[in-house]
């Protein structure tokens, strides 16, 4: 059984929105959770990252466009994504710190990771 499962990628053009969901049993309310992207060949990037207490942090690369959200009562993780850029193609991975100690920080839960999902394209054409 998958531990997250994310939902919510596909094609749009420049400028257009998604709304990326994650869920599964490895959601996590209490530890730091977040969403990192992925171009074969390069390096994992985070881009957005939520506290327990809901404190939020984002990469300075999708600041003022991306939101992340979560809702305790349904065990979902949520990545509002707008005004979206071709640079945005990426593979989105949700991912939950793997303990308490964990913090967000300029998009990334520093710690270890312990639950994510298998990821969802996001691809955005010119």
């Amino acid at each position: 059984q998958a531990q997250l499962v994310e939902s919510g990628g596909g094609s749009v053009q420049a400028g257009g929105s998604l709304r990326l969901s994650c869920v599964g049993p490895g959601y996590n309310g209490i530890y730091c959770m977040g969403w990192f992207r992925q171009v074969p060949g390069r390096e994992r990037e985070g881009v957005a990252a939520i506290d327990a207490d809901g404190d939020t942090t984002y990469a300075d690369s999708v600041k003022g466009r991306f939101s992340i959200s979560k809702d305790d009562a349904k065990n979902t993780l949520y990545l509002e994504m707008s005004n979206l850029i071709p640079a945005d193609t990426a593979i989105y991975y949700c991912a939950v710190a793997g303990d308490i100690y964990s913090f967000s920080r300029l998009g990334t839960c520093h710690g270890p990771i312990g639950s994510m999902g298998q990821g969802t394209q996001v691809t955005v054409s010119s």
